[in-house]
């Protein structure tokens, strides 16, 4: 599912503090110098804007559109599917991509040491603990909409931003700039104004449940991008699909444990994809395919571009909304989301410069 592999530790040192959650199997673009003559640039240039628009309008609908599916493939209030069934469907069809994606990589350059999928004990000891981490996310999220709703949901996802620089700067010892601090105190303002409930004694939308949920997805998230983080600088120069591969494998492997435990009757009676009608189908290819978007973005434009995405995403997924769901988009939720879209950019603009 990723299409290149880490430089040399400064690029990916440098290019890390772009979006520390995206290092969840997402790699980091390199710096390339172009010496070609204008012509032939301008040609590139437009080549470059042409793709860069392709894989922004790619991230924006996919992820606008993540809160919409999973709440549309309810039925009467419920998931007729299992959503540990879905999980694990998501989880091999990213393994797919990473195999696909080195198949290509065998072919164009043979089989080294760096991109062969045998590996040792000590390498792959460490994926258990992210994969655990993103399976309780992941099963979160389909949860915290009993509490909230999709517009909501990609507005209080984005508190994982503050646990993965929180957590950045503790684990790694990543120092954090003013403006990335005044940003996550803007994050929360745009988070709590977006909740507000003028037309209730409830002064927020959101119940406790919704934020202690919201919260904890974050926390999960974020030591999860963290720890993934510290995984791929243990060693740059491993190609990056050989490590998705393997974190997708134990993906996998405690998903099947999951379903064991909470739907292990219901599978063996009814089989293993009830209850999955089209718009499940849909969700499941949207969040394998929104990791290869924020790779592509990653790879082929800049971090500002998927912080655009963002932004227009969550106003997006409220238009939709009002239209599928009812949903009543108040000059709150517009202030609110408004507010986290700037701390989204300060956040990005705002990594410390390198001394000289």
């Amino acid at each position: 599912m990723e299409y290149r592999k880490i430089k040399d530790q400064e690029n990916y040192e440098d290019a890390s503090q772009n979006d520390i959650e995206s290092l969840h199997g997402k790699p980091l673009s390199g710096v390339v110098t172009n010496s070609m003559p204008s012509s032939v640039g301008g040609l590139n240039n437009k080549s470059s804007w042409k793709l860069k628009s392709i894989v922004t309008l790619a991230l924006t609908l996919l992820t606008s559109s993540q809160a919409i599916l999973i709440v549309w493939s309810k039925r009467a209030g419920k998931y007729e599917y299992s959503v540990t069934t879905a999980n694990f469907s998501v989880e091999a069809l990213k393994c797919a991509f990473s195999l696909v994606a080195l198949a290509r990589i065998w072919k164009s350059q043979g089989v080294t040491e760096d991109n062969k999928l045998s590996t040792s004990f000590d390498e792959v000891s460490v994926y258990p603990i992210p994969a655990i981490l993103y399976l309780i996310k992941n099963l979160l999220q389909y949860y915290i909409f009993a509490y909230v709703d999709a517009p909501a949901y990609q507005i209080l996802k984005n508190l994982n931003i503050i646990s993965t620089g929180v957590l950045y700067r503790i684990i790694l010892k990543k120092k954090l700039s003013e403006i990335q601090w005044a940003a996550f105190i803007l994050l929360c303002a745009g988070c709590t104004t977006a909740q507000l409930n003028p037309s209730s004694d409830h002064v927020l939308q959101t119940p406790l449940q919704g934020w202690v949920m919201a919260i904890v997805m974050a926390l999960l998230s974020g030591f999860a991008g963290v720890y993934t983080e510290a995984i791929i600088k243990k060693r740059p120069s491993r190609n990056i699909n050989v490590q998705n591969f393997w974190l997708y494998i134990f993906g996998m492997v405690f998903n099947l444990i999951a379903i064991c435990i909470q739907d292990y009757d219901e599978v063996m009676n009814k089989g293993f994809f009830h209850g999955y009608s089209f718009i499940t189908v849909c969700m499941i290819f949207n969040h394998a395919l929104s990791g290869i978007a924020v790779s592509m973005v990653m790879k082929y434009a800049n971090n500002i571009v998927k912080v655009y995405s963002t932004s227009v995403a969550m106003l997006l997924t409220a238009v939709v909304s009002v239209f599928l769901f009812g949903f009543h988009l108040s000059l709150a939720f517009f202030l609110g989301s408004t507010v986290v879209s700037i701390s989204i950019y300060l956040h990005s603009i705002g990594k410390p410069q390198a001394q000289k």
